[in-house]
């Protein structure tokens, strides 16, 4: 899979890993709400945080594929997760899951701890922007 857009890296920056310091896009842009790690009808089917993660992206995939988009249209993620110490040692299987459901591709991204989510039981909420290429 290669991204239509550029990944942004300033001269003499290392590069980053697993995600772009930017992305330049151009066209119709996709902007999902904010995602968690339940199915089509609202319900959790994990408990674990690498488990919703990987709905968390099947979802964001969906909602995109609505618009025409793909996973290589993704120019950036924002994770809301409630617990640092589950994520860090989940970082295999989060990684693993990422790689299954949208591939080798890595947009800008931020992940941030909360305090909560709204809805209690989950565990991780991701935002998604996706910027389909003028044809």
């Amino acid at each position: 899979m290669t991204s239509p857009h550029k990944f942004l890296n300033p001269e003499g920056w290392v590069p980053a890993k697993g995600y772009a310091n930017g992305m330049l896009a151009e066209g119709r842009t996709v902007y999902t709400g904010g995602l968690v790690g339940w199915n089509g009808q609202q319900k959790f089917e994990h408990a674990d945080l690498a488990g919703q993660f990987e709905q968390t992206l099947q979802n964001i995939v969906a909602v995109l594929a609505e618009a025409g988009a793909e996973p290589e249209h993704l120019v950036r993620l924002t994770w809301y997760i409630t617990d640092k110490s589950e994520y860090l040692a989940s970082l295999k299987e989060i990684g693993a899951a990422y790689r299954r459901v949208i591939g080798r591709h890595f947009p800008s991204m931020a992940v941030v701890q909360v305090s909560a989510l709204i809805e209690d039981a989950a565990k991780v909420e991701i935002e998604a922007t996706a910027v389909i290429p003028s044809e």
